[in-house]
């Protein structure tokens, strides 16, 4: 199945596909989710048939919205698609751009609209084996330096949210536990 995701090309949105946009490193809209709980965050390790970064640990859910797809209506549709999550309601929390190698001269030129949602102790999870082989709830500060001793075990995305963009992500959401 061709995905085809918003990407600029010669300064104008266009439909790419989306392996022709790691291919070529465009920037390309993406959102990103991270669900939270008591201090806790969701992460997910990335099915091993994922084309690139199979294995490692990201965010809850990170994708790229299809052409003329709102990204809030994206990112309810992917907790859905990768974890089985429904009923909760991600709130937007920034817009962050970041470019990164991903292996096997792949880029992420991304223009990422970043959400956070609260669960309930509750949270049904049910990961979809083609997405996530697995998912775990790690407390934010285990993560952080988890993340700091074996940068190798995280995507390199979520280093960069992790390093540069942990305040814009989670600020007061954190300090508040």
């Amino acid at each position: 199945m061709t995905i085809m995701i918003p990407a600029w090309v010669n300064g104008t949105l266009q439909p790419v596909e989306k392996l022709e946009a790691h291919q070529r490193g465009l920037k390309h809209k993406a959102v990103s989710v991270f669900v939270l709980n008591r201090g806790r965050v969701l992460i997910q390790q990335r099915a091993l048939s994922k084309y690139h970064t199979p294995g490692l640990w990201a965010n809850t859910c990170c994708t790229h919205p299809e052409w003329d797809e709102d990204p809030t209506d994206c990112t309810l549709r992917r907790l859905d698609e990768e974890l089985g999550i429904t009923g909760l309601y991600p709130t937007h929390r920034d817009q962050i751009e970041y470019r990164a190698d991903v292996g096997n001269g792949l880029i992420e030129h991304e223009v990422v609209e970043v959400y956070v949602a609260d669960a309930p102790q509750t949270l049904r999870i049910a990961p979809n084996p083609a997405e996530v082989m697995a998912t775990r709830w790690v407390d934010f500060y285990d993560l952080s330096a988890d993340m700091t001793r074996h940068p190798e075990h995280y995507t390199p995305w979520l280093r960069i949210y992790m390093q540069d963009y942990q305040d814009a992500i989670f600020g007061d959401l954190m300090r508040a536990v």
